[in-house]
C-alpha cells in the first residue's frame, strides 16, 4: 500500500510539473505595454517561488522511496527509477523558470533604465531650450553677449553618453519585440526634439560668436580713434600754448 501511495504521489508531482511548464513556459507573451511586462515579471516571480516550494515535497518523496527500498527492494527499485525521472524533470523545470524569471527581471530593469536616461536627457533639453531663449533679447553690451555665449556653450558641452545608452537600451528592447511601439514613439519624439534644439542652439552660438567678434572689433576701432583724438588734442594744446600761428603748423593740424 505504501508503494502504491508513493507511486501515486510521483504521478501527481509529474502532472503538476507538466501543468506548470504549460502555464509558465509555453505561453506566448506579447509585452506591448509596461503594465503587461510588469505583470509578467510578477507572475514569473510567483512561479519561481511556487516551484521552489515543491522542493520540500520532492525531498520527502525521495526519503520515503529510499526508506521503502531498504525494506522492500523490489518495489523500491521500480519507484527509484520513476523518482529519478521526476527529479530530473523537476530540476529542469526549476532551471528553466529561474532563467525566464531572471530574463524578465533584466528586461524590466532595462525598461526602467531607459526611462531614467530619457528623464535625464529631457531635463538637459529643457535647460538647453531655456538657455537658447535667454539669448533672444540681449542688451547691446559686450559683457552681456559674452556671458550668454559662455552659458550656452557650457550646456552644449553635455556628454553624449546618455544618448548612447538610450539608443542601445531602446534597440535592445525593440529587437526583442518588447514595448516596441511605445519605445519607438518615445525615441522618435526625443530624437526629433534633440535634433531641432541642437541645430537651433548651434546656430545661435555661431550668431553670438559673430556678434561678439563685431562688437570687439568696433570697440577696438573706437579705442584706436579715441587714442588718436587724444594725441591730436594734446598736440593742438601744445600749439596753442606756444602761440604758434595756424599757418606755421602742418596741414592736418590746421
Amino acid at each position: 500500500e505504501k508503494a502504491v501511495n508513493l507511486k501515486k504521489d510521483l504521478a501527481e508531482m509529474q502532472e503538476w510539473m507538466t501543468q506548470a511548464e504549460e502555464e509558465y513556459l509555453e505561453k506566448d507573451f506579447e509585452y506591448k505595454s509596461p503594465e503587461e511586462l510588469e505583470n509578467a515579471v510578477e507572475e514569473m516571480k510567483r512561479a519561481k517561488e511556487d516551484v521552489l516550494q515543491k522542493e520540500v515535497r520532492v525531498k520527502i518523496l525521495k526519503d520515503n522511496i529510499k526508506m521503502l527500498a531498504t525494506k522492500v527492494p523490489s518495489s523500491g527499485q521500480d519507484l527509484a527509477t520513476e523518482l529519478n525521472v521526476v527529479l530530473e524533470n523537476y530540476q529542469l523545470l526549476c532551471n528553466r523558470i529561474r532563467g525566464k524569471c531572471h530574463t524578465l527581471e533584466e528586461v524590466w530593469s532595462c525598461w526602467i533604465e531607459l526611462l531614467q536616461y530619457l528623464d535625464l536627457e529631457t531635463a538637459w533639453l529643457n535647460n538647453l531650450e531655456e538657455r537658447v531663449q535667454m539669448t533672444g533679447n540681449l542688451p547691446d553690451k559686450l559683457d552681456a553677449v559674452n556671458d550668454a555665449l559662455e552659458s550656452l556653450e557650457s550646456v552644449l558641452r553635455h556628454p553624449a553618453d546618455n544618448r548612447t545608452q538610450i539608443r542601445e537600451l531602446g534597440q535592445t528592447l525593440i529587437d526583442g519585440g518588447i514595448l516596441d511601439d511605445i519605445i519607438s514613439e518615445k525615441l522618435e519624439a526625443f530624437n526629433a526634439r534633440y535634433e531641432e534644439l541642437s541645430h537651433l542652439a548651434v546656430s545661435r552660438q555661431i550668431s553670438l560668436e559673430q556678434q561678439l567678434q563685431t562688437m570687439r572689433e568696433t570697440d577696438h576701432m573706437l579705442q584706436v580713434l579715441q587714442e588718436s583724438l587724444g594725441d591730436l588734442d594734446r598736440q593742438l594744446t601744445s600749439y596753442l600754448t606756444d602761440r604758434i600761428d595756424a599757418f606755421q603748423i602742418p596741414q592736418e593740424a590746421q
